[in-house]
């Protein structure tokens, strides 16, 4: 710590103290470091994602995209904006400019208000993350149990940088935090299917699974059913008692014979 001298003069009736000496101590300010999205909150036209970029619904999912719209009252079509955004998302991949265009069309919004839903959830996805998007959880409970060695197989298995697609298209890496399955870590996602209580050779078989085009069966992989505990089963461990169980004799009344 740093220490300055701030000499003072205070005068107090006849009374003068000179040369008061009070020590000022400094501290230094701790900041934790930074953590920055490597997604952009504005557009930047590039030569896959701009206005001309083509898109189109297809047929059956326009018919899907008309059904949801008209669950809604006229005026508030924009209710069915993220059902809109992710039949598009499933349709490609992923959700280009002009397809948040096209799909501020069909409900008749301005596209501020779908730029605006696309920029702050992250569930949509505004640029390309490969044909398997491999998400990978890194908060504290799959931090614990080995997050950190799952993501480097993972980057490893699928030659790709957190972050990045592969060269060949196939996989997109990123850094999750918290996917919803904390008793169950570490977890690994890939689009919709959940892979939990997976080991470094669990992540080598399911990429290389999803390489040969194979569909890796997901859940936890350790063994347990659901979300039970991982050493078996502590409560529930026996039949069900009987109706009636715990009840006051004087308030029990025996089955009819009837």
């Amino acid at each position: 710590m740093l220490q300055d001298n701030i000499h003072l003069t205070v005068d107090l009736k006849q009374y003068s103290i000179h040369a008061l000496e009070i020590p000022l101590l400094k501290r230094n300010i701790s900041t934790s470091r930074r953590l920055r999205s490597e997604e952009l909150f504005v557009h930047r036209d590039s030569k896959d994602n701009n206005p001309l970029t083509p898109f189109d619904f297809s047929e059956a999912n326009l018919k899907r995209l008309s059904a949801m719209i008209q669950n809604y009252p006229e005026g508030a079509q924009r209710s069915a904006l993220a059902a809109a955004l992710d039949i598009a998302q499933r349709q490609i991949g992923w959700v280009p400019i002009s397809a948040m265009h096209k799909v501020a069309g069909l409900l008749s919004v301005p596209r501020m208000r779908v730029y605006e839903w696309a920029t702050f959830y992250t569930m949509t996805k505004r640029r390309f993350r490969g044909k398997f998007n491999v998400k990978v959880c890194v908060t504290t409970p799959c931090m614990l149990r080995g997050s950190d060695c799952i993501l480097q197989v993972v980057e490893e298995a699928t030659c790709c940088a957190a972050g990045d697609v592969s060269k060949d298209g196939l996989f997109g890496v990123d850094i999750v935090q918290c996917q919803g399955a904390c008793v169950n870590a570490p977890v690994v996602v890939v689009d919709d299917d959940y892979y939990e209580d997976v080991t470094i050779t669990d992540v080598q078989n399911i990429i290389e699974c999803l390489k040969t085009g194979g569909i890796p069966q997901c859940g936890p992989l350790s063994g347990r059913f659901a979300s039970e505990p991982i050493t078996g089963l502590t409560t529930l461990v026996s039949p069900p008692p009987q109706p009636g169980f715990g009840l006051q004799e004087a308030l029990y009344i025996p089955p009819s014979s009837s």
